[in-house]
């Protein structure tokens, strides 16, 4: 259960900001224009993400337990410089708007939304490369609930954005919402940094 809540909380961390995608699936929350559609599209591709990269972290540190060391400073880095951009941000908060535009076809939609998934690079760099770098730190067994956690994270991130969209457009068009979450976002990186940086036990 620990690894199921660890999971969920760093996929979380690394999925609650304002971005492209977010942006997207929230605009289309609240035109509710394939909302089920763009969550299905969007969620079903961060579990496939996120299943390679633990799967591909597990045949590393079975071959080459050295690179493990090498993601594991990387990850450090990364995550504390994320972090800290994260409480930058929050320094000057943005509200996030939702878009205007008229409801679009459904292939356009879904281009839109794997366009924004797979062809961001940030994506392979937090879910396949951090996310199992970090699963990879809590054993063979344990990596897996790891996934589970980060999984069920991402689903009900995408779903909760999207259906309830309507019910938070008040609050998400408030820079100062965004503010608290761009500070518990980098408090909560800077944390897990610190965890990833100092020797695991057993």
């Amino acid at each position: 259960m620990g690894d199921v809540v660890a999971g969920l909380l760093t996929g979380l961390s690394l999925i609650v900001a304002i971005g492209a995608q977010n942006a997207f699936v929230l605009r289309q929350g609240l035109r509710r224009s394939h909302v089920g559609l763009v969550v299905a599209v969007c969620a079903l591709s961060d579990v496939v993400l996120i299943v390679a990269g633990v799967a591909g972290i597990g045949v590393v540190v079975d071959r080459a337990p050295w690179a493990v060391e090498v993601i594991r400073w990387l990850g450090v880095a990364f995550l504390t410089a994320y972090g800290v951009m994260s409480l930058l941000r929050a320094r000057r908060p943005q509200a996030l708007a939702a878009g205007e535009a008229a409801v679009e076809q459904r292939a356009g939609v879904v281009a839109k939304a794997v366009a924004l998934t797979w062809l961001n690079p940030h994506v392979y760099l937090d879910t396949v490369l951090l996310l199992g770098s970090i699963a990879g730190t809590h054993g063979t067994p344990g990596r897996w609930w790891f996934a589970l956690g980060a999984c069920v994270a991402s689903i009900a991130w995408f779903s909760g954005l999207a259906y309830g969209a309507r019910l938070a457009a008040p609050r998400l068009a408030d820079p100062r919402a965004w503010q608290v979450l761009d500070v518990l976002i980098g408090i909560v990186m800077l944390a897990i940094a610190v965890r990833l940086a100092l020797p695991t036990a057993g």
